[in-house]
Protein backbone atom coordinates (compact mmCIF):
# COMPACT_ATOMS: atom_id res chain seq x y z
CA UNK A 1 0.00 0.00 0.00
CA UNK A 2 1.32 3.47 -0.82
CA UNK A 3 -0.92 5.29 1.66
CA UNK A 4 -2.04 5.09 5.27
CA UNK A 5 -5.57 4.11 4.27
CA UNK A 6 -8.11 3.36 1.58
CA UNK A 7 -11.48 5.13 1.47
CA UNK A 8 -14.18 3.62 -0.74
CA UNK A 9 -17.24 5.79 -1.47
CA UNK A 10 -20.30 4.16 -3.01
CA UNK A 11 -23.66 5.15 -4.41
CA UNK A 12 -26.09 2.22 -4.15
CA UNK A 13 -29.26 2.38 -6.24
CA UNK A 14 -32.25 0.06 -6.55
CA UNK A 15 -31.86 -1.20 -2.99
CA UNK A 16 -34.59 -2.91 -0.96
CA UNK A 17 -36.57 0.03 0.53
CA UNK A 18 -37.73 -2.05 3.50
CA UNK A 19 -34.16 -2.91 4.46
CA UNK A 20 -33.04 0.71 4.01
CA UNK A 21 -35.75 1.91 6.40
CA UNK A 22 -35.10 -0.63 9.16
CA UNK A 23 -32.53 0.54 11.68
CA UNK A 24 -32.12 -3.04 12.88
CA UNK A 25 -31.44 -4.37 9.36
CA UNK A 26 -29.10 -1.53 8.42
CA UNK A 27 -27.14 -1.98 11.66
CA UNK A 28 -26.86 -5.74 11.15
CA UNK A 29 -25.80 -5.42 7.50
CA UNK A 30 -23.08 -2.92 8.37
CA UNK A 31 -21.79 -4.94 11.35
CA UNK A 32 -21.81 -8.13 9.26
CA UNK A 33 -19.88 -6.37 6.46
CA UNK A 34 -17.22 -5.17 8.90
CA UNK A 35 -16.90 -8.66 10.36
CA UNK A 36 -16.78 -10.30 6.92
CA UNK A 37 -13.92 -7.97 5.91
CA UNK A 38 -11.97 -8.94 9.04
CA UNK A 39 -12.32 -5.63 10.87
CA UNK A 40 -12.26 -5.26 14.65
CA UNK A 41 -15.47 -3.51 15.75
CA UNK A 42 -15.15 -0.87 18.49
CA UNK A 43 -18.44 1.10 18.53
CA UNK A 44 -21.78 0.98 16.72
CA UNK A 45 -24.22 3.92 16.49
CA UNK A 46 -27.33 4.14 14.29
CA UNK A 47 -30.33 6.47 14.15
CA UNK A 48 -33.79 6.00 12.57
CA UNK A 49 -35.25 9.18 11.10
CA UNK A 50 -38.94 10.06 10.86
CA UNK A 51 -40.68 9.53 8.57
CA UNK A 52 -37.94 7.40 6.96
CA UNK A 53 -34.23 6.79 6.58
CA UNK A 54 -31.35 5.56 8.67
CA UNK A 55 -27.86 6.91 9.32
CA UNK A 56 -25.11 5.17 11.18
CA UNK A 57 -21.51 4.30 11.71
CA UNK A 58 -19.53 1.25 12.69
CA UNK A 59 -16.26 2.39 14.24
CA UNK A 60 -13.55 -0.19 13.66
CA UNK A 61 -9.96 -0.31 14.86
CA UNK A 62 -9.01 0.21 11.22
CA UNK A 63 -11.28 3.34 10.84
CA UNK A 64 -15.03 3.20 9.99
CA UNK A 65 -18.02 2.15 7.89
CA UNK A 66 -20.80 4.75 7.49
CA UNK A 67 -24.18 4.84 5.76
CA UNK A 68 -27.06 7.23 5.05
CA UNK A 69 -30.23 5.81 3.48
CA UNK A 70 -33.13 7.24 1.48
CA UNK A 71 -35.65 4.37 1.33
CA UNK A 72 -38.08 6.41 -0.77
CA UNK A 73 -35.47 6.41 -3.55
CA UNK A 74 -34.04 2.93 -2.90
CA UNK A 75 -30.70 4.71 -2.39
CA UNK A 76 -27.85 4.45 0.09
CA UNK A 77 -24.65 6.49 0.37
CA UNK A 78 -21.97 4.27 1.89
CA UNK A 79 -18.34 4.80 2.80
CA UNK A 80 -15.77 2.36 4.09
CA UNK A 81 -12.43 3.72 5.29
CA UNK A 82 -9.74 1.27 6.35
CA UNK A 83 -6.15 1.79 7.47
CA UNK A 84 -3.42 -0.77 7.21
CA UNK A 85 -3.42 -3.82 4.98
CA UNK A 86 -5.45 -6.28 7.06
CA UNK A 87 -8.96 -5.16 6.04
CA UNK A 88 -10.08 -4.82 2.41
CA UNK A 89 -12.72 -2.04 2.11
CA UNK A 90 -14.02 -3.56 -1.15
CA UNK A 91 -14.90 -6.80 0.61
CA UNK A 92 -17.07 -4.86 3.07
CA UNK A 93 -18.59 -2.75 0.28
CA UNK A 94 -19.49 -5.82 -1.77
CA UNK A 95 -21.15 -7.42 1.25
CA UNK A 96 -23.22 -4.28 1.87
CA UNK A 97 -24.37 -4.02 -1.76
CA UNK A 98 -25.34 -7.69 -1.82
CA UNK A 99 -27.26 -7.49 1.48
CA UNK A 100 -29.29 -4.48 0.28
CA UNK A 101 -29.88 -6.23 -3.07
CA UNK A 102 -28.57 -3.14 -4.85
CA UNK A 103 -29.23 -3.20 -8.60
CA UNK A 104 -26.57 -0.60 -9.39
CA UNK A 105 -23.44 0.47 -7.53
CA UNK A 106 -21.07 3.26 -8.46
CA UNK A 107 -17.95 3.30 -6.30
CA UNK A 108 -14.51 4.83 -6.21
CA UNK A 109 -11.45 4.49 -4.00
CA UNK A 110 -9.35 7.30 -2.64
CA UNK A 111 -5.95 6.81 -1.03
CA UNK A 112 -5.78 8.59 2.33
CA UNK A 113 -2.63 9.70 4.10
CA UNK A 114 -0.30 9.90 1.13
CA UNK A 115 2.54 11.63 3.01
CA UNK A 116 5.87 12.80 1.59
CA UNK A 117 8.61 10.57 2.91
CA UNK A 118 6.18 7.80 3.77
CA UNK A 119 5.37 6.95 0.19
CA UNK A 120 7.86 8.95 -1.85
CA UNK A 121 5.05 10.99 -3.42
CA UNK A 122 4.69 14.75 -3.28
CA UNK A 123 2.05 16.39 -1.12
CA UNK A 124 0.13 19.23 -2.76
CA UNK A 125 0.03 22.48 -0.80
CA UNK A 126 -3.47 23.56 0.23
Amino acid sequence: MNALGRHVLAEMYGCDPGALDSVEMVRQIMVDAATKAGAEIREVAFHKFSPQGVSGVVVISESHLAIHTWPEYGYAAVDVFTCGEKVDPWEAMDAIAEAFRSRQVTASEMKRGVILGLTGERVAAG
